[in-house]
């Protein structure tokens, strides 16, 4: 189908968002078309900002407007205490749960060699020289469930263990809410390992 070429190049953009298909894409273009001009200028630079001013804490690894972020910068946290989580996105959704009170750090992927991941790709070698430096008594794997997550954490696991830190594993298993009925034999399965004493 033919498009001027401005809202062609605007749909081809939006084409590149995960989760965006050519229709959705179609939908979206059509309705910055009829946005206000002033809401779009501030859309753009959103956009702008957001690449320009965002950086990685060059401590965990975690996006951040300032160096170290604030996560690292707080001293009232548990310093021997780091979750390690795949994403920065990860320690977003762990601090809106306000229960963990240690720090994080991001690998920024999983290692994955069917896509030609290895552990040189993501932020492990930077973990290893935070256990050395920082006195970290625990180190909670907080890495996703699946299998790619579970190769990373036994990766890490391997190469921590002769340090004697304690390690740990993030539970997983049924969400709340869940029914038996409807969960597969892997979540089942890590279920009923990760059962615990009432």
């Amino acid at each position: 189908m033919y498009y001027p070429e401005p809202i062609s190049k605007l749909i081809d953009s939006f084409t590149k968002l995960p989760g965006i298909g050519p229709k959705t894409a179609v939908r979206l273009a059509f309705f910055v078309l009829e946005m206000e001009e002033d809401d779009v200028l501030d859309f753009a630079k959103s956009l702008v900002n957001a690449k320009r001013e965002l950086t990685h804490c060059s401590t965990c690894g975690h996006i951040t407007d300032q160096d170290p972020c604030s996560i690292c910068q707080d001293e009232s946290r548990d310093q021997t205490l780091i979750c390690v989580v795949q994403d920065p996105k990860d320690v977003i959704a762990m601090e809106k749960m306000r229960e963990f009170g240690g720090k994080y750090h991001v690998l920024h992927g999983a290692i994955s060699p069917m896509d030609g991941i290895g552990p040189e790709d993501i932020n492990v070698e930077s973990l290893i020289n935070r256990l050395k430096d920082e006195g970290i008594e625990e180190l909670i794997l907080a890495t996703n469930p699946n299998i790619e997550g579970e190769a990373t954490a036994m990766y890490i696991s391997r190469l921590v263990k002769p340090s004697g830190i304690r390690m740990t594993r993030i539970a997983h298993g049924l969400p709340v809410g869940g029914d038996l009925e409807y969960a597969d034999e892997v979540t089942l399965s890590k279920a009923l390992e990760g059962r615990r004493e009432l």
